[in-house]
């Protein structure tokens, strides 16, 4: 198979990271996260995984698992709805949620776009529209005449705090009945991060300057909104290898509990019904 040369820096390199943990997730036997285009893309790019990043290891595949959990139930709520990809990078939940209706946008900056757009092409329910999540003219182009659910996977904490209060809320404001699902790194976390995060020898994180604690994160948007209406958090659960036996067993310590990752589903007025809200909690996979 003849590879394609990729080259990215800073945030949008990240996409690679988390390319390389879903994928070498969805080559194991037994898999919770079957995803072959995602590894079809993976073996398709000639890069260094392994130096860059070191071992695989199952937060990206979870982390993806959850916000499948959450769009689905959403999907079949909201026949034909909007789901608004925010950083989609080489992320494949729409050919792994695909319900063969939905209208689905994916949103990022031009390099990332150009690099998603030489594995994964747009189609007509699949339209990528080339902005910053910050350049918040995006949402006109988003038909909200059957609800929208709007996600953003590994995007927030890299943007300073204020950032992210003028994005959540210019969602929330904008659509009526939106869904929002996000994720979140802890404070400790992205303290690390602003030290320097050497994932390996060859590769440091960027910075990751929002960090919230999990007893933070309800009373903080709803500060921001009067329009939320409900507040799921699911904590990343367990996967596989000592890394994630080591979460989970912390997770249920009360001092150390809201000191983990979250997968976090706000519910706005207009939404769907209160039943159909809630993220599945993750059990052992």
């Amino acid at each position: 198979m003849e590879e394609t040369v990729v080259t990215l820096s800073g945030v949008p390199e990240t996409m690679l990271w988390t390319l390389y943990n879903r994928a070498s997730e969805a080559r194991r036997p037994g898999t919770f996260l079957p995803d072959p285009e995602c590894v079809r893309i993976f073996e398709s790019i000639a890069y260094d995984f392994e130096r860059s990043f070191g071992k695989p290891d199952g937060t990206h595949p979870l982390r993806s698992q959850l916000f499948d959990r959450a769009v689905v139930p959403w999907l079949a709520a909201h026949p034909g709805g909007a789901v608004v990809e925010l950083a989609a990078g080489l992320e494949t939940q729409f050919q792994r949620c695909d319900d063969g209706r939905v209208q689905w946008y994916c949103v990022d900056v031009p390099e990332a776009l150009a690099v998603r757009e030489r594995f994964l092409p747009a189609t007509p329910r699949c339209r990528y529209i080339a902005k910053s999540a910050l350049d918040f003219s995006w949402m006109a182009e988003i038909d909200p005449s059957r609800g929208v659910c709007v996600t953003a996977q590994g995007l927030l904490m890299y943007l300073e705090p204020a950032d992210v209060q003028q994005l959540v809320t210019a969602i929330l404001e904008r659509f009526a009945g939106v869904e929002l699902v996000f994720d979140t790194i802890p404070r400790w976390f992205s303290r690390q991060t602003l030290k320097g995060y050497h994932k390996t020898q060859h590769y440091t994180a960027p910075r990751m300057p929002w960090g919230v604690d999990r007893n933070e994160i309800e009373p903080l948007l709803r500060g921001w909104s009067g329009r939320v209406s409900e507040v799921t958090l699911v904590p990343f659960g367990y996967a596989f290898g000592p890394l994630f036996r080591l979460l989970s067993f912390l997770s249920r310590l009360p001092k150390l509990r809201n000191m983990g990752f979250a997968v976090v589903q706000v519910s706005t007025a207009g939404g769907r019904d209160e039943a159909r809200r809630r993220v599945d909690r993750p059990g052992r996979m």
